[in-house]
């Protein structure tokens, strides 16, 4: 029988993955270092060529990876890691820096004083916690609530990526200098970064001051509605009345 060219060229195809994850696989074996030759890279490469596009992996999926995390300092004297919660398919992602000592404690991110600021910055956008998505640049708690480090912002912000992929938001609106920095790479201070739409691939994302800043500086909840209400205003939300 006849073979056509389309399909003499995906059996070629096929074929060249196999010798692919073969040869990776050897040099994972042998001790290789300069690749990713995890199962994971190599079941993505084995799925090159057939019709599977644009799979989104689970929140869930991306937890088990975190595992019992020690990638960094703050693994030390964490008592919970602090993952995220709220709506998985949310239209608005809120990020922050990290836990603190509250959200440490009951392993949810925005629980102390800080978050109940942000829940009433919420509710005045006429959301709630359950249609929004929130988390945190790190998982665990730097002592003393300390900014967290370059190093330590690193070894994080992969899982930070993947849950913004995961989730899809079509806004992003990140809380204070750390979450605006790590996701945009732009090193200028909040004051001058708030207040406007950044482009996150297809994402828009309005930085702002972290309720926690808010808490310090009370005169500057005024700067905050007025970004929130540019970012109704985005979402098509009413802004209505000042709360």
């Amino acid at each position: 029988m006849a073979t056509f060219p389309r399909q003499a060229h995906k059996e070629k195809l096929m074929e060249a993955i196999e010798q692919i994850c073969s040869n990776l696989m050897l040099l994972s074996e042998m001790g290789c270092k300069g690749f990713d030759c995890s199962n994971q890279s190599l079941h993505i490469v084995s799925g090159w060529g057939k019709k599977v596009y644009n799979q989104v992996e689970s929140l869930e999926k991306i937890r088990k990876d975190i595992g019992e995390c020690d990638r960094c300092r703050l693994s030390k004297n964490r008592r919970n890691i602090v993952f995220g919660s709220g709506n998985p398919h949310a239209s608005l992602m809120f990020v922050g820096e990290g836990p603190g000592y509250e959200e440490d404690i009951q392993g949810e991110p925005f629980v102390g004083a800080a978050g109940q600021l942000l829940t009433r910055i919420i509710k005045a956008i006429k959301l709630s916690r359950e249609q929004v998505y929130i988390c945190n640049v790190v998982k665990c708690r730097p002592p003393d609530n300390r900014t967290p480090t370059a190093d330590e912002i690193m070894a994080c912000l992969p899982f930070l990526q993947r849950q913004i992929r995961a989730i899809q938001p079509r806004f992003l609106c990140t809380l204070g200098t750390i979450a605006t920095k790590s996701l945009l790479q732009i090193d200028e201070p909040i004051s001058v970064l708030r207040g406007k739409f950044y482009d996150l691939g297809q994402i828009k994302v309005i930085p702002t001051y972290h309720p926690a800043y808010l808490l310090r500086n009370p005169e500057r909840k005024r700067d905050v509605w007025e970004d929130m209400k540019k970012l109704m205003n985005a979402m098509g939300i009413d802004t209505g009345k000042n709360p």
